[in-house]
């Protein structure tokens, strides 16, 4: 059996020929992988969230689809519809590129909610509702979405209940100016991208998620993951002063996302258990999406990583 460095060494290798840079969003990307989850990428365009994807799913050698989202999108454009046949008069299914081992939301809050709503069933439940009948997704079945800046123009903010389906909300930052500087020095005078080979298959990660649940979490590290989940929540409650931070905190579901995301990024690294480091590490990328600003909050410059921040700080950290 792999060793998670092992694993993530040949993938990230294989990355590297396409993608320069954004070494803590592959990495992420990984452990959603590993985790069964879902992952929203938030960054300005042309920062290569798109290629990255991608450039995952060619090393993966999983079948890719890619759904631009825009405002004449239909739901029937995600997950399929019913096409009637005229030689014997029946209809027919006809699956939506949903049905992909790995699919590319692109811009997702460039649609409306009603279409945004159309991969709710398929993200929870890993099957859609066509005509009446339900069709399961095929194993692995991730859903990596990407968004522009809600302060944008033309954007959709996506509804609480969906995000709340994502185990992470990745930023993604500018290049420094070194990997700038390399792109130009690889890719300047070359218009053809670079061909990313299969190093890896989707039996291979079936697999290796049974050996991330074997990863040892202990009873005070789960209870340290259960009081920041609960912490955010305390920020709800307005102070003597009648100011709160919070309009709702993070749901159930955070505290199962950060439970296996940190269970995945140990195995990842070489570790066989769970240590307050990785979980303080990956807390924000689990949490940043679950809460709630308040109109307060906003006008006193707060940020939902800051206040997860706070929570950290105010947190006491279990001694192994």
């Amino acid at each position: 059996m792999l060793s998670g460095p092992v694993w993530s060494k040949k993938l990230r290798d294989e990355i590297a020929l396409a993608v320069i840079g954004q070494d803590m969003v592959v990495e992420r990307l990984l452990v959603a992988l590993l985790s069964n989850g879902h992952v929203l990428l938030e960054g300005m365009p042309g920062l290569a969230k798109t290629l990255l994807i991608k450039s995952l799913g060619s090393t993966l050698g999983v079948q890719f689809e890619r759904i631009q989202f825009t405002p004449d999108l239909l739901p029937s454009d995600v997950v399929g519809t019913m096409i009637f046949s005229p030689k014997d008069g029946s209809f027919k299914v006809h699956k939506g590129p949903i049905f992909a081992n790995l699919v590319l939301a692109d811009e997702i809050n460039r649609a409306p909610a009603k279409v945004q709503s159309a991969l709710l069933e398929g993200m929870q439940e890993r099957q859609v509702t066509i005509g009446g009948n339900t069709h399961p997704l095929p194993k692995p079945f991730l859903v990596m979405a990407t968004q522009n800046p809600v302060e944008q123009e033309g954007t959709y903010p996506l509804p609480e209940a969906q995000t709340d389906r994502f185990l992470f909300k990745l930023l993604v930052e500018y290049p420094s100016a070194e990997e700038e500087a390399l792109m130009l020095a690889r890719w300047g005078q070359v218009t053809t991208a670079p061909a990313l080979k299969a190093v890896s298959s989707g039996d291979e990660l079936l697999s290796l998620r049974a050996t991330v649940d074997q990863i040892h979490v202990s009873p005070a590290i789960e209870a340290y993951m259960l009081a920041l989940v609960r912490g955010t929540r305390a920020l709800t409650v307005a102070d003597d002063k009648g100011f709160r931070l919070l309009t709702f905190g993070a749901s159930p579901r955070a505290s199962l996302a950060l439970y296996t995301a940190s269970r995945a990024l140990s195995w990842l690294r070489g570790a066989d258990f769970v240590n307050p480091a990785v979980v303080q590490e990956i807390a924000p990328d689990v949490l940043r999406h679950r809460i709630g600003l308040t109109y307060e909050a906003e006008a006193a410059e707060q940020t939902a990583d800051k206040i997860v921040a706070q929570v950290l700080e105010k947190t006491a950290v279990p001694v192994l």
